[in-house]
């Protein structure tokens, strides 16, 4: 076996897949726009995933080119990493060149961190930092739409909360974002009561948003979709110990403002829900059967979910999760399914994410990302096929 076919070999298992899967994947049959990535640091451009010839238009593509995003938390290593001492792509301008050779057009920040080494600093976080962001933004041709950033966590709100927030509401527009949130759930609490002080926070900081031209939004772990604890007997603390049958963040979503608080789905983690939280004990003490349904959600709120991270997962029920992650188009959520439901035109904006993407080859997340890109390129309307 030649160096080559060891080091793609070698790839593909640590990606889980068969040989079949891994050809469909990086080959002519994953029909991509990308030129093939070729990356400072490759110590040859057939170690990474090769992109296959261009489609004539992208009139067929369930998401179109110009709509297809990441979030920099998928490549925090290579962000991360001394550029000193790696020849790989390391900082963000040197990560965002990448991803533009990739074909993303699109990304979202999981704050404003890097190595310190790295071309402007440890910290960009600040308005001379997010200028310098936005020359290099541009002169990719990439589109930052959102933040994993600054939400306060006390209520309520403090001057310096405040203050900060206002930061980072300033630093977005800088950014050119039209959108700015946080990677956590609004509580992990299961308790109507703490839910509705998080409601309250949340219109709070959306009208701060909004006056700064900006839709807040809050990114979903698979808890928030449990059952929220709201009727039945109390417990020693005087909480309710059992539901009503609605699930927390669907809760959050129809007592909070349209105008002012919005939502970025994680499929992985709606599906991970899905697959734990079936059912729920009512006040009567029944157990009653409730399948969580992700896409329908969506779908009858569109408009509250201008944001979607994209991540693929296998189906694997020894987990506790049910699933294990997997670069996009080799796992086992529907995504053609969901961009027929959901039509990503310009109101939508779907970032790929694989939290697990980061491994001790310093190029194993890029070429993931380009694996992805391909694989989602390849998505195409069934009339494409006819």
């Amino acid at each position: 076996m030649s160096d080559t076919h060891a080091r793609h070999d070698a790839l593909r298992r640590s990606l889980g897949l068969n040989r079949r899967q891994f050809m469909a994947a990086t080959t002519g049959v994953a029909a991509a726009t990308a030129l093939p990535l070729a990356l400072p640091g490759a110590a040859m451009a057939d170690e990474v995933p090769a992109a296959a010839p261009a489609l004539p238009d992208d009139r067929s593509a369930l998401v179109p080119a110009s709509q297809r995003g990441i979030i920099l938390y998928t490549v925090r290593d290579a962000t991360g990493r001394d550029p000193l001492i790696n020849t790989a792509p390391s900082g963000f301008r040197e990560v965002l060149e990448a991803l533009s050779t990739i074909g993303y057009k699109q990304i979202e920040f999981a704050g404003y961190t890097q190595h310190a080494n790295a071309e402007g600093g440890r910290t960009l976080e600040s308005v001379a930092g997010a200028q310098l962001l936005r020359t290099w933004l541009d002169a990719y041709g990439l589109r930052a739409q959102g933040n994993h950033g600054f939400i306060p966590s006390s209520w309520p709100l403090s001057q310096a909360d405040i203050d900060r927030f206002k930061q980072h509401l300033e630093i977005a527009n800088i950014l050119g974002m039209q959108h700015v949130g946080t990677g956590s759930d609004p509580t992990n609490s299961n308790y109507k009561a703490d839910w509705d002080i998080a409601i309250a926070k949340w219109h709070a900081l959306g009208e701060l948003a909004t006056a700064a031209g900006l839709k807040l939004y809050t990114h979903n772990h698979d808890a928030a979709y449990n059952f929220l604890l709201d009727s039945g007997p109390l417990d020693a603390q005087g909480r309710p110990t059992r539901s009503s049958g609605i699930r927390k963040l669907e809760y959050f979503l129809s007592q909070t403002d349209k105008h002012l608080v919005f939502l970025e789905m994680d499929l992985y983690w709606a599906h991970v829900a899905q697959y734990k939280f079936s059912n729920y004990t009512a006040a009567d003490g029944t157990v009653v059967q409730d399948i969580f349904q992700p896409f329908q959600l969506v779908r009858e709120n569109q408009k509250r979910y201008p944001l979607f991270h994209i991540k693929d997962g296998k189906s694997n029920p020894a987990t506790a999760n049910g699933y294990d992650m997997a670069p996009l188009g080799t796992g086992n959520i529907n995504y053609r399914e969901f961009f027929e439901t959901v039509k990503i035109r310009d109101k939508h904006n779907p970032m790929f994410e694989q939290d697990t993407a980061p491994g001790t080859d310093p190029m194993q997340s890029l070429n993931i990302a380009q694996l992805s890109w391909n694989n989602w390129a390849a998505m195409r309307e069934d009339r494409y096929y006819e």
